[in-house]
């Protein structure tokens, strides 16, 4: 049931936690690492726990610590917001290769409840989203995507979601 401003389910069923994530490769483990150590993502106070070796894959973590609690005491919007901000682009980005420009459009974010324990997205590109994509596409043309994601606490209990729309252009 949607009745939000933005098409968000205020009402979602749960959505457990994938109990075995697609394999890491030692190449996504190191931009595991890497992505965890670059200050803008840092700051955010998120990690990312999980890139699967072809990028199909990535679950992040939002703990409830001093860096993301807010005056409330639960986690603060902004750090959920960051958080999730920058994955589907590079997902994009690393599926599609060279010759696509991937670039953030507009986000959409729904706080459901507030998170007052560690939340978790999940982001999950199929290949048939990213093959459509290559064969929409002529060069110079572009399209924009849609995906939503949802943060959860460890019992599958959605606490936030975000729509990001994505603009995606073949270069020539």
């Amino acid at each position: 049931m949607s009745d939000s401003p933005t098409g968000v389910d205020r009402d979602p069923d749960l959505r457990p936690l994938r109990e075995n994530p697609p394999a890491e490769s030692r190449r996504t483990r190191l931009w595991r690492y890497g992505f965890n150590l670059l200050p803008a993502y840092r700051g955010t106070g998120a990690r990312v726990d999980h890139i699967a070796a072809g990028w199909r894959y990535v679950r992040i973590r939002v703990p409830l610590n001093w860096r993301t609690r807010n005056a409330v005491g639960t986690i603060f919007g902004g750090s959920i917001y960051a958080a999730v901000d920058p994955v589907y682009m590079m997902m994009l980005r690393r599926v599609l290769g060279d010759e696509f420009t991937v670039w953030d459009k507009s986000a959409a974010l729904e706080f459901i409840e507030p998170g007052r324990d560690t939340l978790y997205a999940e982001f999950e590109l199929p290949a048939a989203e990213t093959e459509s994509i290559r064969e929409e596409l002529d060069a110079g043309e572009s399209t924009d995507r849609e995906y939503l994601v949802s943060l959860v606490d460890e019992g599958g209990r959605v606490h936030a979601a975000c729509e990001k729309t994505l603009y995606v252009r073949r270069d020539e």
